[in-house]
């Protein structure tokens, strides 16, 4: 089967307190977007590639391209309102029947070739597949105005690529409350499809905070001299 990435790029960078879309953002003086696509172009060139932006910067990415002569091959769809909607107008342009799909964060540069691997393999085995990494802070719910601790070795933080069947994710794309979620696991989970959970990789972080821009710094520094893969 073929494999597309769909690459959701809706980022504000509101939460940074900046003008511009964190997705654009610098890291190792090139937009943290170009380096997600590298992570999935240089995995894989076949790898068809689709990302999903804000209407309004569409031409700001393609000029962006051009000043960097970047030239991975991938087409651009406009978002909509809420991620989901975004993945929506992706999963429109894809004409095929059956295919495999793994979406994942625009602002996620750092995934490693063996989580992109298997959650296409896992994928086209069990229909859904997500990377998850263990928890290693002691964690307390709140509740009513309480707290109470629960125990973290049965929780797992998400990552992206959440990896799918195409079918299934159309299929869960036809529900009509598909927009109020956040998570394409969760929703293609209300079809009572039943999610694997693979590791992921630690340092593919989602850069959302300055905090998190000067650990993707790091990381980059740290490639560069061999010390990560």
């Amino acid at each position: 089967m073929n494999r597309y990435a769909i690459i959701v790029a809706g980022g504000s960078g509101s939460r940074m307190g900046v003008n511009i879309p964190k997705q654009f953002l610098p890291i190792a003086d090139r937009p943290i977007l170009m380096h997600t696509l590298e992570a999935f172009a240089n995995h894989a060139p076949e790898i068809k590639i689709i990302i999903a932006l804000p209407q309004i910067y569409i031409q700001h990415w393609m000029d962006i391209c051009e000043d960097f002569t970047f030239t991975i091959p991938h087409s651009v769809v406009a978002g909509g309102s809420s991620r989901a909607e975004s993945v929506k107008h992706a999963l429109d342009g894809i004409i095929e029947n059956e295919a495999l799909v793994a979406i994942h964060d625009g602002v996620r540069p750092f995934v490693s070739k063996e989580t992109i691997e298997t959650g296409f393999l896992l994928a086209a085995q069990y229909g859904a597949a997500i990377p998850v990494i263990e928890i290693n802070d002691s964690v307390r719910m709140l509740d009513n105005g309480l707290n109470r601790p629960i125990e973290r070795d049965i929780l797992r933080s998400i990552q992206t690529p959440q990896c799918f069947l195409l079918s299934l994710l159309r299929e869960a794309y036809k529900r009509s409350s598909f927009e109020i979620f956040t998570d394409d696991a969760t929703l293609v989970e209300k079809l009572g499809q039943s999610i694997h959970l693979f590791d992921g990789n630690k340092e593919n972080i989602k850069i959302t905070t300055h905090f998190d821009l000067l650990v993707a710094e790091a990381i980059i520094s740290r490639r560069k001299t061999g010390y990560l893969q």
